[in-house]
């Protein structure tokens, strides 16, 4: 059980249809998952909301198919096209969507047409409690605050028992400590009720932390899906590994050797960079990245022992404090070339490094990542 989702929808302006022109974007969309926490992570503009209006009927796809646990929501070859209403599935809009002449209480209920008064009384008291917004019931949207309405529309959109749960940027608009509290409570629902969610994010922390499975998109297509591990780790094209957080990207590496059976060697610019076992032919020319957090560094004047295999000199160009940690610029000695590393604030005050002064900075084979 679970969705899959295998469709196209074309975009064209409208004298592009008029003239026979090629569409002006396309969405071409293929993944499946189990009932699981499902991040649609991207760029604004790469396909996410349409991939849920088109779930839910919201829009029409050009062709494909939509699957929810075993029931065909729209199949372009059999002709099938559930309206909506007969697709078992909430949705949590961007912006709410409460009805702002309606209460707490007749918000959560909408969507139980066909039950009985005390059904619906039931069912609402088990929505207010889930959601920790018990005393609200009577409150109209006006008099609530950003994180309750949020708890108030996903009670709505829970309260029919779907078998899938639609969250379009849901956090967008509320504070860091209001968004950590219901990342965990839609986690914890998502545990509780087994269907699955697919929650749309353009924010890296959001998407780690909160997914069992993260879709990667951009431009219209699917990048990557895996496990946030996975996709942050081991981004398998420059695009993931950008929206990973991978600032240090070039596009200078040029293939010159195998050192051994796991170790490879390649030329960039002035440095010569160890990094593992590829399959390339000689004088390839692809791009490298390297995390941030996978650059160490080190003061030329202090013990340089954990110094890794890609060891280089160079000077501190600039340093950003980031709270917890600090962002170091350093560029390499004779080059123009600008790697950005991040430390704790412990690490920091142990390097004793300034701008302006002489660095050493080294990362492992490992952890250097090629786009071919």
């Amino acid at each position: 059980m679970g969705i899959k989702v295998d469709f196209r929808k074309r975009f064209c302006k409208d004298n592009n249809r008029k003239k026979g022109k090629e569409p002006s974007f396309t969405v071409d969309i293929n993944f499946e998952a189990g009932n699981e926490l499902v991040v649609l992570f991207g760029q604004s503009g790469s396909g996410k909301t349409t991939t849920l209006r088109c779930i839910a009927g919201l829009e029409k796809p050009t062709g494909g198919k939509i699957t929810v646990n075993g029931k065909v929501y729209f199949d372009c070859h059999k002709r099938i096209d559930l309206p909506p209403q007969q697709r078992s599935l909430g949705y949590v809009f961007q912006n709410y969507a409460l009805f702002p002449h309606m209460d707490v209480k007749k918000n959560i209920t909408y969507g139980l047409k066909g039950r009985t008064d005390q059904e619906k009384e039931r069912r609402m008291r088990e929505m207010l409690q889930l959601l920790h917004i018990e005393g609200l019931e009577d409150h109209y949207p006006s008099q609530l605050s950003g994180g309750q309405k949020q708890r108030v529309a996903l009670a709505r959109a829970l309260a029919p028992g779907p078998d899938l749960l639609l969250l379009d940027e849901p956090f967008s608009a509320l504070d860091m400590i209001v968004r950590m509290k219901l990342r965990e409570k839609i986690k914890l629902i998502q545990k509780e009720l087994n269907i699955p969610v697919l929650f749309i994010t353009h924010n890296p922390i959001e998407a780690f932390t909160l997914a069992d499975m993260v879709v990667v998109y951009h431009e219209g297509t699917v990048q990557q899906t895996g496990t946030p591990e996975e996709v942050f780790y081991y981004p398998n094209n420059r695009h993931v590994a950008e929206l990973a957080g991978v600032t240090n990207i070039f596009d200078d590496a040029v293939f010159t050797d195998h050192i051994d059976h796991d170790r490879a060697l390649f030329k960039a610019g002035e440095l010569d960079l160890i990094t593992r076992h590829v399959d390339l032919e000689l004088d390839e020319r692809v791009s490298w990245g390297i995390r941030p957090e996978n650059i160490a560094l080190a003061n030329p004047e202090k013990d340089n022992t954990d110094i890794y295999e890609n060891r280089f000199s160079g000077k501190v160009i600039s340093i950003v404090n980031k709270g917890a940690s600090k962002l170091i610029a350093v560029g390499p000695k004779n080059e123009r070339r600008i790697l950005i590393s991040e430390v704790s604030n412990k690490v920091y005050e142990e390097l004793n490094l300034c701008q302006g002064c002489s660095c050493i900075f080294s990362f492992a084979s490992k952890d250097i990542l090629i786009f071919v």
